[in-house]
């Protein structure tokens, strides 16, 4: 069973990874992927924060920092040591067949951590803003979800790495949009939805 499992995963790896690829994919796909393409959005969202909620926007940054350290504690540190699997740029029966469109890295494969952590602050900020902006939805998941095949299509994870990584950032996300709204009923006077 775990055999026809990751024989279904690097089958449906090689087809997103040669099967899509195109003169786009390979422009845009290691921009999505890259952390320094998304430090404009995540300073305006700092700002945003701070300007438009003073005290509470602490709290929401507070929250994101926790998702993400969380996040990348658990897939980077204890995760991915502990299964140890090889990501495809690196795995010798694939060499023929990678298309090496960014460094591949050392690191291991399983859970993918961009997943993780991106699924994780995109849920969370979807549970803090949701009620006030319903549009942040789909936003949100949809960003997290390019991030995340991004990953598949430059070579660096399985699509089961992604998926696995999607499931616990969003477990996270979950856990820390509780963490917040009880810190928000608790210290803060106004909601985020009663702050105008």
């Amino acid at each position: 069973m775990m055999q026809e499992l990751l024989q279904f995963d690097t089958e449906l790896f090689l087809k997103i990874h040669r099967g899509l690829s195109n003169d786009f994919f390979d422009w845009i796909m290691p921009l999505l992927r890259n952390r320094f393409f998304w430090s404009p959005l995540y300073l305006f969202i700092v700002i945003f924060c701070i300007r438009q909620y003073k005290k509470a926007g602490l709290y929401i940054i507070g929250g994101v920092l926790l998702t993400f350290a969380l996040g990348d504690g658990i897939s980077s540190k204890i995760i991915k040591p502990n299964v140890g699997r090889i990501r495809p740029c690196n795995e010798v029966l694939l060499a023929d067949q990678i298309i090496h469109r960014v460094p591949c890295g050392s690191g291991k494969s399983f859970p993918s951590s961009h997943a993780t952590n991106h699924f994780g602050i995109a849920v969370f900020l979807i549970g803090v803003f949701y009620r006030k902006w319903k549009s942040i939805l789909p936003i949100g998941i949809i960003w997290a979800a390019a991030i995340s095949f991004a990953q598949v299509y430059v070579g660096v994870h399985y699509p089961i790495d992604v998926f696995c990584g999607m499931i616990l950032g969003i477990s996270l996300g979950m856990l820390t949009t509780a963490i917040y709204r009880y810190t928000e009923k608790r210290f803060l006077k106004r909601t985020i939805v009663e702050t105008t």
